[in-house]
C-alpha cells in the first residue's frame, strides 16, 4: 500500500476502489459545479501568519461542541449512502469517530439504520433529519433516534427540493445499483468492493425500508423519496420539530444572515453554515466566504459551525480562526471510508488532526480557544459587501 499522508491520497484510493456512481455521488456538485469548486478554492485564498520564538509545548486541540467534549473542533457530517461506499459504512465511520473522540452524524438516507449503528457503538451519536411530507414518519423517526440514545438532532434545511445533480442522473444512482450494461462493466473492475458488499445484508436504506407502508424495494423507495422532501417547510414547521426533541438541536444549511437570525428564534442550539457541499444551489457563496457575515449577524448568541470544502487541518484552523466553533467534514472521511473502510476514516481523522496541530503550533497557538483572526491573512475582497438587486 502506498504511503497515505494527506486526504488527496485517500481520494485517489477511493476512486480506484468504489463503483463510479458512488464515487461521483461523494465527489461532485450540482449543475456547473461552480460552488462545489469554490468551496475549496476560497479556503486557499486565506493565508496563515507564521510566528516564531513562541513556546509550543503542551498543545491541545480539545474543545466542546454543543456541550460535548471533543478531541478537536470537528464533527463527521451526515452523508447519505455511505453504506454503499464500504459495506456497513455508517457503522464503520461511527466506530472510528467514537474511538477518535469526535461526533458522528447519521444521515436519514443511511444504509445502516439508527438501531444498527446504536447496537455497534457505545457513545451517543448525532442524528440528521430530513423534513418530509409524511409527518407521522418524521415523528416516528425522531422517537427512534431518542430510543437509540442519539444525543443531538441535526435538521437539514436546504433540501426542500433536490439540486440539479447531473452526474447522479447520468449514473442512474440507486441503492443497490441498477444493473445496466454500463454499471455492470464498471462493477466488473471493482471486485474487491463487490466481494465486501456480498458479505453484508445491509444494502438498502435502513431507516426507511420496513418503516414505511408500501416501501419494500428500491423502486418503491425511490418513488416515495422523490415525493417526500417537503417544499412547504417553513420556520413554523422547524419550530414544531425542535419542540419534539429534548436535547441540542442543530440547523444545517444556513448561508444567509437573516436565516441565521431566524434560527435563533426557533430555539436552535447551533447552526451549520453550509451549502450542502455544493450539491444544491450552484452559484451560491462558498460556506467559508459566507461565514463572516453570519457571525456578525448572530455574534455569540448561538454556536456557529461550518462545512463544505474542508479538506485539511489548515482549513479547520482557518474556519475556527474566523470564528466558527466547529467544523464539519464530509468528503474527507468518505474518501477514507471508500479507500480503507474503518481504518480509512481513522486515517482521515489522524491526518486532519496532525495538520491542525502542526499548523496551530507554527502560528504560535497552543489551544484551539487561542485561534483568532490575528493568525490569518484574509484578502481585502474576501469579506466585501455583497449587494442584492
Amino acid at each position: 500500500m502506498p504511503a497515505v499522508t494527506d486526504i488527496k491520497d485517500l481520494r485517489r484510493m477511493h476512486r480506484r476502489r468504489v463503483p463510479r456512481m458512488f464515487y461521483d455521488y461523494a465527489d461532485s456538485g450540482s449543475w456547473t459545479e461552480q460552488t462545489y469548486r469554490e468551496n475549496t478554492e476560497d479556503f486557499r485564498e486565506i493565508r496563515l501568519r507564521q510566528r516564531v520564538a513562541v513556546d509550543m509545548r503542551d498543545r491541545s486541540t480539545a474543545t466542546t461542541l454543543v456541550g460535548e467534549e471533543v478531541a478537536m473542533p470537528v464533527a463527521l457530517a451526515p452523508v447519505g449512502l455511505t453504506g454503499m461506499q464500504s459495506a456497513d459504512g455508517e457503522i464503520k465511520a461511527a466506530r472510528a469517530a467514537e474511538r477518535f473522540g469526535v461526533p458522528f452524524t447519521l444521515s436519514t438516507m443511511s444504509i445502516c439504520s439508527i438501531e444498527d449503528v446504536a447496537a455497534h457503538t457505545e457513545r451517543p451519536f448525532w442524528f440528521q433529519l430530513y423534513t418530509m411530507k409524511d409527518e407521522d414518519y418524521v415523528r416516528r423517526l425522531i422517537q427512534r433516534a431518542k430510543a437509540a440514545g442519539c444525543s443531538t438532532l441535526v435538521i437539514t434545511l436546504d433540501l426542500q427540493i433536490l439540486g440539479q445533480r447531473h452526474k447522479d442522473l447520468k449514473n442512474g444512482l440507486s441503492a443497490p445499483p441498477k444493473l445496466t450494461p454500463a454499471t455492470l462493466l464498471n462493477l466488473a473492475t471493482k471486485w474487491g468492493w463487490g466481494i465486501e458488499m456480498l458479505s453484508t445484508r445491509r444494502r438498502q436504506f435502513g431507516n426507511i425500508i420496513g418503516h414505511v407502508e408500501g416501501v419494500s424495494d428500491p423502486a418503491s423507495l425511490m418513488s416515495w423519496t422523490n415525493e417526500q422532501f417537503d417544499p412547504a417547510l417553513d420556520w413554523g414547521k422547524i419550530k414544531a420539530i425542535r419542540d419534539q426533541w429534548d436535547g441540542p438541536v442543530i440547523l444545517k444549511g444556513i448561508l444567509d444572515p437573516e436565516d441565521a437570525k431566524a434560527a435563533l428564534n426557533v430555539g436552535a442550539d447551533a447552526i451549520v453554515v453550509s451549502n450542502h457541499g455544493g450539491r444544491q444551489l450552484d452559484g451560491a457563496l462558498s460556506s467559508i466566504r459566507a461565514l463572516p457575515a453570519i457571525l456578525d449577524a448572530v455574534g455569540d448568541r448561538i454556536e456557529v459551525h461550518v462545512d463544505s470544502g474542508v479538506r485539511s487541518g489548515q482549513d479547520i484552523l482557518k474556519a475556527v480562526a474566523l470564528g466558527a466553533k466547529g467544523v464539519w467534514v464530509g468528503r474527507a472521511w468518505v474518501y477514507g471510508l471508500g479507500a480503507m473502510g474503518q481504518a480509512g476514516v481513522t486515517k482521515a481523522l489522524e491526518i486532519l488532526h496532525k495538520e491542525l496541530d502542526t499548523s496551530m503550533a507554527l502560528c504560535g497557538r497552543r489551544r484551539v480557544e487561542e485561534l483568532d483572526r490575528d493568525v490569518l491573512l484574509v484578502p481585502r475582497d474576501f469579506e466585501g459587501v455583497w449587494q442584492t438587486g
